[in-house]
């Protein structure tokens, strides 16, 4: 891949952001380590989204301040909550029941590499031979959507978005929507969707660091940023 010089790329606040966007209404969600987990920051709580955690706990909504963290109450990622009205805890084994259940509207996680067609692999990088899957092959399969966060392209310039994953596999065609750092793409039975580019940004840029030909919405609009 041949790299050029392009405009300034959005940060990870930015793209939780945009994620917290794609979260529905009265919805059960689970939010992924890092980058995913920053959504909550941004939820109006008029929507009244029910976070899950795989560690069992149902019905959190914050993220403790630094000063107000509890060791005893923490999600699955080790990010410290607050305890609000409503919260609930259980063993894991509940927890997984919720998740193959098929009883969460959506899961937001992060992505080493999606694939053309909604292949998600995001937890081992291959050259390392070591990783931690988690409750991510689950998720990809239980919950009725899968979006992904991160960002487009590698730190040493390779694709993350590609024809088919390299990386061992997570789920095999489960990833319905990439938010990275430049663009907004959904996937279905014809491929990648180009539907938001950052400002600065155009189509040629994004395809120039995706590796998939892209098609293009015809609602292609900008990219929503705080």
């Amino acid at each position: 891949m041949k790299i050029l010089t392009y405009p300034k790329k959005l940060t990870k606040e930015d793209i939780a952001f945009r994620a917290s966007l794609e979260l529905p209404e009265n919805s059960y969600v689970n939010l992924g380590i890092g980058l995913p987990s920053l959504c909550a920051k941004y939820l109006d709580p008029k929507k009244n989204i029910t976070f899950q955690a795989e560690n069992g706990i149902l019905g959190f909504d914050q993220i403790a301040k630094e000063t107000e963290q509890d060791e005893n109450l923490v999600d699955a990622g080790g990010q410290f909550l607050i305890q609000n009205p409503g919260i609930s805890f259980f063993d894991s084994a509940d927890s997984f029941a919720m998740i193959r259940g098929g009883h969460l509207d959506v899961t937001v996680l992060g992505g080493l590499q999606v694939s053309q067609n909604g292949d998600l692999a995001n937890w081992m990088i291959k050259s390392r031979g070591i990783g931690s899957i988690g409750g991510a092959m689950d998720l990809v399969v239980g919950a009725k959507q899968v979006i992904v966060t991160m960002e487009h392209i590698t730190k040493d310039n390779q694709y993350k978005i590609l024809n088919q994953c390299n990386f061992p596999i997570t789920g095999i065609n489960c990833v319905n929507k990439i938010i990275t750092d430049i663009a907004v793409m959904e996937i279905n039975s014809g491929g990648l969707i180009l539907t938001e580019i950052a400002k600065g940004w155009n189509i040629d840029d994004v395809q120039a660091l995706t590796q998939p030909r892209l098609n293009i919405s015809n609602k292609l609009g900008e990219y929503k940023i705080r």
